[in-house]
C-alpha cells in the first residue's frame, strides 16, 4: 500500500497553475492542482477517461461541457465524462486532486507531465 499526505507540500507558483503528479502508473493518475486567486486553467478534456475532481481547500468556477460556470469549494466531488470539455478559474488560493484511469501513457510520466502543462497554458 501507497500513502501520501494530500496536506503537505503545496506548491503555488505566482507565472501560472502548478501540477504535481502524486501518482502514475499504466492504470491512471492522480494529480495534486494548485492555484493562486485568478489563475486559469483552460477548457480542455480527457479523451480517453472520465476526469474526478476533488477540492481540497478554497473555492473556485469550474464549468463543464454545457459551459454553464458554478463556484465550488472544498469538500466538493466533481465528475468529468471522457471528452468532456472543461476549465477552472481559482477565486482563491484552490487545491483539487485530478483522478484519471486507464490513460494510455499514463505511466510514462514526461507526455502525461506535458500535456498537463499544455492545460495549464
Amino acid at each position: 500500500m501507497k500513502s501520501i499526505d494530500l496536506s503537505e507540500n503545496w506548491e503555488f507558483d505566482s507565472k501560472g497553475p502548478h501540477a504535481d503528479p502524486l501518482h502514475v502508473d499504466r492504470n491512471g493518475r492522480a494529480i495534486l492542482f494548485t492555484l493562486k486567486p485568478d489563475q486559469t486553467i483552460r477548457a480542455h478534456n480527457v479523451p480517453s477517461s472520465p476526469f474526478y475532481v476533488v477540492i481540497l481547500v478554497g473555492q473556485g468556477v469550474f464549468a463543464g461541457g454545457d459551459g454553464v460556470e458554478r463556484v465550488v469549494g472544498a469538500e466538493t466531488l466533481l465528475v468529468f465524462e471522457p471528452g468532456e470539455q472543461h476549465s477552472v478559474r481559482a477565486l482563491d488560493e484552490l487545491v483539487f486532486i485530478g483522478f484519471l484511469h486507464g490513460v494510455p501513457g499514463a505511466q510514462e510520466k514526461s507526455p502525461a507531465s506535458d500535456k498537463i502543462n499544455e492545460a495549464l497554458g
